[in-house]
């Protein structure tokens, strides 16, 4: 069974307001290769869900308080998915306090596949809770919709309301300049 990196990861960066790894790309794959016997599965069979060590990670994810600075933006994830509203936060990456490596199968991944592997790293999902976080409800409702850049997926209307209820409270941190 391989690994692989697919090419949507690579933009969660240090410089990205997206959770990331402070390691290399290959280090990760071995990290995600040592801890598979842990996968659970996703959402959806071929997609899995890989608990690795979180050391090495940061959260791209920020607590709103009254206090938080917030801009709103309108863009797309990557070309040429639709663009949506997205509110992001000033601050910090925090590190994480759990974290979980998003994994598809080849054949989920049918055309989206960047590399020939049985597996690729989708997402590093590093949060700062321990507890249960939803998947966001634009990325719910582009699987569940199957929009360009989903990937088929059924939630309930209970799913939906838990996900709009936890990032209600929560914001992707906002990492473009100052003006």
């Amino acid at each position: 069974m391989r690994i692989a990196i697919n090419d949507f990861v690579r933009r969660q960066t240090p410089e990205s307001p997206l959770s990331h790894y402070e390691g290399t790309w290959e280090e990760l794959v071995e990290l995600v290769t040592r801890s598979f016997p842990d996968a659970k599965e996703g959402y959806k069979p071929g997609v899995l869900l890989v608990p690795v060590p979180c050391r090495s990670f940061r959260s791209g994810t920020i607590l709103v308080t009254p206090e938080t600075e917030l801009r709103a933006v309108f863009e797309a994830r990557r070309e040429p998915e639709a663009r949506y509203l997205s509110v992001r936060a000033r601050g910090e990456k925090p590190k994480a306090v759990f974290v979980f490596v998003v994994l598809y199968s080849h054949e989920v991944l049918g055309v989206e596949a960047t590399t020939d592997a049985d597996f690729e790293i989708i997402s590093i999902n590093a949060r700062v809770t321990a507890a249960e976080e939803p998947m966001d409800p634009m990325t719910m409702a582009r699987n569940f919709l199957v929009l360009e850049g989903g990937t088929k997926g059924d939630f309930s209307a209970q799913q939906f309301a838990e996900s709009i209820v936890y990032w209600s409270n929560r914001a992707a941190l906002d990492t473009s300049p100052r003006e």
